[in-house]
This record gives structure tokens, C-alpha cells and sequence, in this order.
């Protein structure tokens, strides 16, 4: 049996076709009501959700906790919880799409805050390579590796697969660091450094390594890392 005041069920879409309504005005606790079946967010029903943040340290940890975790919070249950977890993962999945138009890079931060909400609370490393034109649009994103991300499990020729497929002009590397922590490791600045390298002998500039964790990130080419020149890193 689950403890704690329980939210009303399956009375949300309701309250929205009868114009209720989601808007900016709303908290994350009333969000969390309304994702979870309330039909307007009750002060029981708030009272659950604002529990479920108070727990998980507020709206990024509720975001990034497995189901299971959500399914044991009081007045949340395993349906409520698989509602919750599905409605993050279409927030992070819309957030992570291209715009109609070609996506330019023109900074570090322009990859920042299109990858961080998405790569920043997996819970293992994931490297990815943006594959740039010669504007620095990007052509692709594939995931490179997933797993411990370091310089000796890392096949340097992963890394410029796709790019010579797909006669890229230049990559910017980015990789997660679920700890949180983005800081550079060792390992991140020895991959860094054999990628650079072969970038010049595959006459593919490499302009740039991200580093994401939680709600925060870092550029090595800001932190005095020598890259290629080229747009995308200024």
C-alpha cells in the first residue's frame, strides 16, 4: 500500500478539453498534478507533488529518477510514475530535435544548451560527435560510444567514421560525465589531444570538446585546449 495523499487519476484530460489549460503560469508542482491525472491540481494533489520534489531535490532530480524511484514516492504509484517518466523523456526527446532550419554553430554554448537537457542526466558517459559542414552546420549527431569514456577504450577511428562517410569538414567531440562534475579528466584531455591529431592527418578539424553534467558544462577549447581554427569554437 502506498503512503501519502494520493492524486486524483485520469481526470487531467478532461479538465484540459474543458479549457483548463497548461500554461507558464503553472508551478512544477501543479504540472507534476496534472501529468499525473488531476483534474485541477487539488491542494492534496499539489501536497503529493511538491513531497515528490521535496524528496528528489526538485525538478531536475524528479526528471531524471527511473520509474521505480518515481513508482515509490508517496501519493505516485507505478502508473502515475510511468506518466511522470514518459512526459520528461518527451520534453528531453523535443528538446533534442533539429529545427526546421540547419542548425549553425557559432559557440560552445549554442551545443550546450541544445545537448545538456538531454545528455546531462543520463546515467552513463555517452560521446557523441556533431559533424559539421564547411559553415559549421550540422549534418549529423551519431552517438560515438556509450560506456567509460576514455582514450583507451575509445577507438580514435570511431571517432571520424561517419565524418569521412559524410565528407565533413570539422567535429566538435561532446561527452557527459554523469557525476555531474564537468570537469576535465586526464583521459578527456588525452582523447582530446590523439582526436585533434588525427583530425590533421584526416584534414578534418577537430574545433571543440564539451564536457556536460548536471545543469552545467565545459568547453576545453575555452579552457586553453589547442584546436584546430574555426567558426564553431568562438
Amino acid at each position: 500500500m502506498i503512503d501519502g495523499p494520493a492524486i486524483p487519476a485520469d481526470r487531467g484530460g478532461r479538465a484540459l478539453r474543458a479549457g483548463g489549460g497548461v500554461d507558464r503560469s503553472r508551478t512544477p508542482a501543479e504540472l507534476i498534478a496534472i501529468v499525473c491525472g488531476t483534474r485541477d491540481p487539488s491542494p492534496t494533489a499539489t501536497d503529493a507533488a511538491h513531497a515528490a520534489l521535496a524528496r528528489l531535490d526538485g525538478l531536475r532530480g524528479v526528471a531524471s529518477a527511473t520509474v521505480d524511484e518515481l513508482a515509490a514516492l508517496p501519493g505516485i504509484g507505478p502508473a502515475r510514475a510511468a506518466r511522470l517518466a514518459a512526459a520528461f523523456e518527451l520534453g528531453r526527446r523535443a528538446l533534442a530535435e533539429w529545427p526546421d532550419r540547419r542548425w549553425v554553430i557559432r559557440s560552445p554554448r549554442d551545443v550546450a544548451e541544445r545537448l545538456l537537457p538531454e545528455m546531462g542526466v543520463l546515467e552513463r558517459e555517452e560521446l557523441r560527435v556533431l559533424l559539421l559542414d564547411a559553415r559549421n552546420a550540422v549534418i549529423a549527431a551519431p552517438v560515438v560510444y556509450q560506456g567509460n569514456v576514455s582514450a583507451a577504450l575509445v577507438r580514435i577511428g570511431e571517432l571520424f567514421r561517419d565524418a569521412v562517410r559524410r565528407h565533413a569538414a570539422g567535429l566538435i567531440v561532446v561527452h557527459n560525465h554523469p557525476s555531474g562534475d564537468p570537469l576535465p579528466s586526464p583521459d578527456d584531455l588525452h582523447l582530446t589531444a590523439e582526436a585533434v591529431a588525427a583530425g590533421r592527418l584526416l584534414d578534418i578539424a577537430v574545433l571543440d570538446h564539451l564536457i556536460l553534467g548536471h545543469g552545467t558544462w565545459v568547453s576545453l577549447r575555452d579552457r586553453g585546449v589547442a584546436f584546430d581554427r574555426g567558426g564553431a569554437g568562438r
